[in-house]
């Protein structure tokens, strides 16, 4: 199926009629996927399989223990935190059906655990509703929706739809989903207000260009954020990623472009687990750590020379505040301070947290989240 920004809003139109009409508690109902495409569900599915595990982390905002739900889940390591990932268990046993790449799944696996719903995205199922694994699993009478349309494709000649549409779909399908409307439309309500604060005390602001570090180790640069995904949201900040930069999802740039290329400030991404270098930034760990990695990944070649490293302008961010969309709030309150901390000085990120987690997460999601050079 071909998505431009027509077809995704006739998508959102369509699936706000089907959620007028459609049975609820136990009963079956229709929903619309990412991709625009209308799935019947027999009943509120209990026995989901993940494509992409860190979908449980939306879950979590819609109902209590999500882990009763999901009985196998692939890309466990994408949580990017052993200590959420452990959270959000608890004391469920989940069957991993795959690893990273689509060509680690494993259709035996998923099927063996006799789910009522598959939720896959076009990273682990790139061919969309034509992918092999999901043609499959339809003949075999096992619901497929798509969770994300998120790739690094060429966008064509139709644009994308944006962060904000592409959250509003998404909570949408996840009520519809989990019998949780009421509940995402209540996060969307907190999501706009809280953009849209973001929005007045950049009103007016020049975009400052921004070096958003997509991978961030200390054996490897440099790979940038794309104009899409992670650079639509540096937009919304207030940001802008880097001149020559011209692919969607990230781009990988010479050392030598990167140290010719004049930005402000430098966001780093980090991770709960801490491999390969990476700055130790994710929930249940240590800030001081953190900063410990920024200052490795400024200690490479040429960066003591760049204009954000000799102004302090470094930052980091756990990589979740992105991958989990419901949590992309975050992201954008706290690069609109770092690019822009005149401007959005009244903006306060722990406390933006401090309210999700006692609204909307079912499993609270500790800090650090982010990190400064300099505290």
């Amino acid at each position: 199926m071909k998505l431009t920004r027509r077809t995704f809003c006739g998508a959102l139109l369509v699936g706000g009629v089907a959620a007028g009409r459609t049975a609820r508690a136990n009963g079956p109902h229709t929903v619309v996927d990412m991709i625009g495409r209308r799935v019947d569900l027999p009943a509120v599915p209990k026995r989901i399989v993940l494509l992409e595990a860190r979908d449980i982390v939306t879950m979590a905002m819609l109902v209590d223990d999500p882990a009763a739900r999901v009985v196998g889940w692939a890309a466990v390591d994408r949580i990017d935190s052993p200590v959420l990932q452990s959270e959000l268990t608890g004391d469920h046993e989940i069957a991993v059906v795959g690893k990273q790449g689509p060509d680690t799944v494993s259709l035996e696996g998923i099927v063996g655990l006799e789910p009522d719903l598959v939720v896959s995205n076009f990273y682990m199922t790139p061919l969309g509703e034509d992918d092999l694994l999901v043609r499959r699993l339809t003949e075999l009478g096992i619901p497929v929706i798509f969770s994300d349309l998120a790739t690094n494709a060429a966008p064509g000649d139709a644009a994308r739809p944006g962060p904000q549409e592409t959250l509003e779909a998404q909570m949408r399908m996840w009520g519809e989903v989990l019998d949780a409307a009421a509940r995402a439309d209540d996060y969307m309500a907190f999501y706009h207000r809280h953009l849209n604060r973001v929005r007045d005390c950049l009103k007016d602001a020049a975009p400052v260009t921004t070096y958003l570090e997509i991978q961030s180790t200390v054996s490897d640069c440099c790979w940038a954020a794309g104009t899409t995904v992670w650079g639509e949201l540096l937009a919304l900040a207030g940001g802008e990623t880097l001149p020559g930069v011209t692919e969607a999802w990230y781009q990988k740039l010479q050392l030598e472009h990167l140290l010719s290329t004049p930005f402000d400030v430098y966001i780093a991404s980090g991770g709960g687990w801490a491999a390969g270098g990476r700055p130790a930034i994710g929930p249940g760990l240590d800030a001081q750590e953190g900063r410990e990695g920024l200052k490795r990944l400024i200690g490479r070649t040429g960066f003591s020379g760049l204009d954000a490293v000799r102004n302090n302008r470094v930052y980091g961010i756990w990589t979740g505040l992105i991958a989990s969309p419901p949590l992309n709030i975050l992201f954008i309150e706290c690069a609109a301070k770092w690019q822009h901390p005149a401007l959005c000085a009244d903006i306060d990120p722990g406390e933006t947290l401090a309210e999700i987690n006692k609204r909307f997460m079912s499993t609270p999601i500790d800090g650090p989240l982010w990190v400064g050079l300099e505290g």
